[in-house]
């Protein structure tokens, strides 16, 4: 299935995105068309109240649904991945802390499908970092047989580590999200003894889990991603493994 066309969705009724999303209730089980606007909305998608239609053209031109075909037929053969369906909106470009961290682009993952939220800003090697870090989620929650509603903080950080590792190896650092450079590995070690390592298995159903991983008033800021980062690079050097080899790694594996 892969590259959904949702560029002729957009131009039918990019001022109603509900509409829209009454098309994506096939991809949902007994959800709302208004509740899926919602989720969406809370990961990045456009606010047509606030982003112009003239975004769509301008994503058309630059080919954004053709790369992302083209990009996901080589992580599927690469990773040896399942063939889910793609959607891609254009990201909310008011979104100032979307804008800032991860120049106005986004991404969000299930097991089954990806959406891509992109800005007519990003070039093409950013779609495909967005693309190889989202992708790279649905693999691992292929190979690592475990429920996502169970995961524990553990398996958050690695999954995050195991999807910015892959970016680094294919797209290369220049291309990374910046939290990878936040720290240095002094400090992230520290930070996984003081703040992970206790914390570890707490379920992600915990409000913890959240603040651990973004960061808050108790905890540096993206403390979770940065650390999940480092110790999924450190275990491939040590090990010499590519992101396709640790697809299935146990997280306590990482932490050894």
């Amino acid at each position: 299935m892969s590259v959904i066309e949702t560029d002729k969705w957009l131009l039918e009724s990019y001022n109603r995105p509900i509409e829209i999303c009454e098309k994506l209730r096939l991809f949902f089980d007994g959800v709302y068309a208004s509740e899926i606007y919602d989720y969406l909305l809370l990961h990045g998608m456009y606010d047509p109240l606030t982003n112009g239609k003239d975004q769509i053209t301008k994503l058309q031109r630059k080919q954004v649904w053709e790369i992302v075909q083209h990009e996901v037929q080589i992580l599927q053969k690469l990773w040896k991945g399942p063939d889910i369906p793609i959607f891609i909106f254009p990201s909310d470009t008011r979104n100032e802390i979307m804008k800032k961290e991860f120049n106005g682009k986004a991404g969000l993952s299930f097991k089954d499908k990806i959406f891509l939220f992109i800005s007519e800003e990003n070039h093409e090697a950013e779609i495909r970092s967005l693309l190889t870090h989202e992708y790279n989620h649905v693999c691992r929650l292929t190979y690592y047989s475990k429920v996502e509603d169970d995961y524990t903080l553990l398996d958050t950080i690695i999954l995050e580590g195991l999807a910015e590792n892959a970016v680094r190896e294919r797209i290369g650092e220049k291309f990374m999200s910046s939290w990878t450079s936040y720290y240095t590995d002094k400090e992230l070690q520290i930070m996984w003894e003081k703040f992970m390592a206790p914390n570890r298995t707490i379920l992600k159903t915990d409000p913890k889990h959240h603040e651990i991983l973004y960061g808050s008033a108790l905890y540096p800021k993206m403390a979770g991603y940065s650390v999940g980062y480092f110790l999924v690079k450190k275990y491939m050097a040590i090990h010499h493994l590519t992101s396709k080899d640790v697809l299935s790694t146990e997280p306590a594996q990482f932490s050894l």
